[in-house]
């Protein structure tokens, strides 16, 4: 078994463990040695990072050739169209690459946590949210597909990747899970979406330990 921790990456805070002159860094989040990111998340980003000592295990994670789903949730400037969404769902051209296809779905305002620093609206102009599962993951890719349909981001939260879920994780809390390798090429495969406002449950681990602040 593998050890996988869960957390809730604040705003803010940038992906790595070595002091950074400008950011708060893993290192107050994550008290434990030895674990390290499963892939990234944006330092003006929110929601589940992975994190585990196991090299396998985080290459599993990361590899996009695994296809494991990312599930965000997106506070987007201005009013949703359809023909928004299907251009998501066929897939962006971003000039240097074009996405694979994605889900895409308006949803309700989740509950979330008040971000800090708050996001800053315009009186004069709408705001929604949308729900948008992919299986890349390169450098800003859901904030540049939602700008290039004319939808510019203002809060991206990540809230799944596969079936592991922020499970009701506060910012800088975070959960440890205990993962069987060999159920992994199954775990890749799931399509569990977890649902706006409601706490999702993670798959997947034994769930001793809880949610915790350091």
């Amino acid at each position: 078994m593998s050890r996988l921790i869960l957390l809730n990456k604040p705003y803010g805070v940038i992906c790595q463990f070595s002091e950074h002159p400008k950011h708060p860094t893993l290192k107050s989040c994550v008290p434990l040695p030895g674990v390290y990111p499963a892939g990234r998340l944006d330092t003006d980003s929110e929601g589940l990072l992975l994190l585990t000592g196991d090299g396998e295990l985080q290459h599993r994670i990361a590899n996009p050739r695994w296809k494991l789903p990312k599930t965000y949730w997106v506070q987007v400037e201005g009013q949703i169209r359809d023909e928004q969404l299907e251009q998501l769902r066929r897939g962006v051209d971003l000039g240097d690459f074009t996405t694979q296809p994605a889900q895409a779905r308006r949803i309700d305002a989740p509950a979330l946590w008040e971000r800090t620093p708050p996001v800053r609206f315009r009186k004069t102009v709408p705001d929604g949210w949308l729900e948008i599962v992919i299986s890349e993951g390169k450098n800003r890719q859901v904030r540049r597909m939602t700008a290039k349909v004319g939808l510019p981001t203002l809060r991206l939260v990540r809230a799944a990747i596969g079936p592991w879920t922020l499970d009701g994780l506060q910012p800088g809390e975070m959960r440890e899970l205990e993962v069987d390798l060999a159920d992994l090429p199954r775990v890749s495969h799931a399509q569990r979406i977890a649902k706006p406002g409601a706490q999702p449950r993670g798959v997947g681990g034994d769930r001793r330990g809880g949610p915790r602040k350091p």
